[in-house]
């Protein structure tokens, strides 16, 4: 249910970027463009419903001097909400968000710590910024208001909320994995981000795994803490204070997707895209520029069906979108090397008079491009190594408005546990199996396909993001969660 919040309860949410991006054109001035991400997808329908003020970062940098307010009026009077813009110095941008955030947590929380770069001065940009963050927000806050930070790169703001005076409710929320406890002690800082988390009165996950790598890192790291309750949410206690933790699977706004993707110019957009592809079975993946997105895997299993399954050759394509991202990081630029390589050997090896087996694009697709391809595809390959929950899965459903398309997913996204009955769930590493799950997929019956898109549908359409959200606030406020299941993780069974 959508229940505005009223002017004492008001919604102020604080992530790394805002949803709109300052940016340079080509003759040197400047735009704003919306932003793009699940954080953003997810969230600026919450704040469009309930009406707040949106934090973060712009994308300018303080040696820019812009007037970053008057750029963005426009933007927050079509948005519905306010924006209240955070400077960073070039120096913060690098220490703070490609160092600390994206050199040492986003690989560390995914699993890859081989990847960090503990660097001491990452972390004391990191108190900075996070302090910079919070003073916003505690210029802004009024008695009553509800403060929400958001992910990773904020993990910190809460504990200087507090030592600011700020004693409004503070809830938090993680939208990437939380990594187990062999993995977390790795981080030199481990001691002081349990008690900073702690410090919020609610904190939520995205699976129930999450949850259970979180506690058992405080029962091992937190002094005296004791944990009690093992519903859907939980209390600990520790330090003289309480913290809720919750899982609440994120959610998309499933009725404006689906909404969207029956538009005329949309129709139309997917009927020439399947034209184009001559009838056959299309893939279609799109993922952003991450090590953590598995994409090499995915062109490599792509490249195992064609070989194991000649028949596929002329009538089976893969359109592999890759959303540019964190290009001045070199790893990211390697990477890029490293997927544009793969798909150039599979073209070669496999292409033949009037068919193309792979069709890359390195680019960000306007919104009705996107739905046109969703609506189009007969298979979404989603198969990340490791994920907090992955929206696109959860648009291509809500975009499938005849039901007749395929999920294959990776059973390490967080998604799985929530679709695990409508898609087929696949081990990234494990290229000979997702091989078989793409020749599965392409054959499969058009009735089967419909049977497990509806289910996928149905789950998508019930647990949307506002779902999501009231679940949140119903939480922080310590109500009864009675119509917030969640589904336990997937978990592969051996096979027989």
């Amino acid at each position: 249910m959508r229940q505005p919040a009223g002017p004492e309860r008001r919604l102020i949410l604080l992530s790394n970027r805002l949803p709109f991006v300052v940016q340079r054109d080509a003759q040197g001035g400047t735009t704003v463009e919306p932003g793009a991400g699940g954080l953003v997808t997810a969230l600026a329908p919450v704040l469009r419903d309930r009406g707040g003020t949106w934090i973060g970062w712009s994308g300018a940098l303080d040696e820019e001097n812009l007037d970053l307010p008057r750029m963005l009026r426009g933007a927050a009077r079509a948005s519905g909400y306010s924006l209240e813009p955070i400077q960073l110095t070039a120096r913060e941008r690098t220490f703070f968000y490609h160092g600390f955030a994206n050199e040492i947590v986003w690989p560390l929380f995914h699993d890859l710590q081989s990847r960090c770069r503990f660097e001491s001065g990452y972390w004391e940009s990191y108190r900075d910024v996070t302090r910079k963050y919070a003073a916003a927000a505690a210029g802004l806050t009024r008695h009553g208001d509800l403060i929400w930070v958001h992910d990773y790169h904020l993990m910190s703001v809460g504990r200087e909320l507090r030592e600011m005076g700020v004693h409004n409710r503070l809830g938090f929320f993680l939208h990437i994995p939380f990594p187990p406890l062999d993995i977390f002690l790795k981080l030199p800082w481990r001691f002081p981000i349990l008690r900073d988390l702690l410090t919020y009165d609610l904190i939520g996950f995205q699976t129930l795994r999450d949850r259970r790598n979180f506690v058992q890192c405080v029962r091992r790291l937190g002094e005296g803490a004791v944990v009690r309750g093992k519903g859907q949410v939980t209390r600990l206690r520790g330090a003289g204070c309480e913290t809720r933790l919750g899982v609440f699977p994120i959610g998309i706004d499933f009725r404006e997707f689906a909404h969207r993707a029956s538009a005329p110019e949309v129709t139309a957009a997917a009927a020439s895209v399947a034209a184009h592809h001559h009838g056959g079975c299309l893939l279609l993946g799109v993922d952003r520029l991450d090590y953590t997105k598995g994409i090499p895997e995915k062109l490599l299993a792509f490249r195992e069906a064609l070989r194991r399954n000649p028949d596929m050759l002329g009538r089976v394509t893969l359109v592999q979108v890759v959303v540019p991202s964190r290009g001045e990081i070199p790893q990211y630029s390697d990477l890029l090397g490293e997927i544009e390589q793969l798909v150039g050997r599979i073209n070669g090896e496999f292409t033949r008079a009037g068919w193309l087996p792979v069709h890359y694009m390195y680019r960000s697709l306007l919104q009705p491009e996107l739905l046109s391809y969703y609506r189009a595809a007969d298979v979404l390959l989603t198969t990340p190594c490791k994920d907090g929950m992955n929206l696109v899965a959860k648009e291509y459903c809500a975009c499938q408005l005849q039901e007749r398309g395929v999920l294959i997913l990776s059973e390490f996204a967080g998604a799985a546990a929530q679709l695990q009955r409508g898609a087929l769930l696949v081990n990234p590493y494990d290229t000979e199996g997702m091989a078989e799950a793409i020749r599965i997929a392409c054959a499969m019956p058009e009735a089967e396909r419909r049977k497990r898109m509806h289910r996928m549908r149905l789950v998508i359409r019930r647990q949307d993001v506002f779902w999501w959200v009231n679940g949140f606030l119903e939480a922080w406020s310590g109500g009864r969660l009675d119509n917030f299941p969640v589904q336990d993780d997937y978990m592969p069974e051996a096979p027989a």
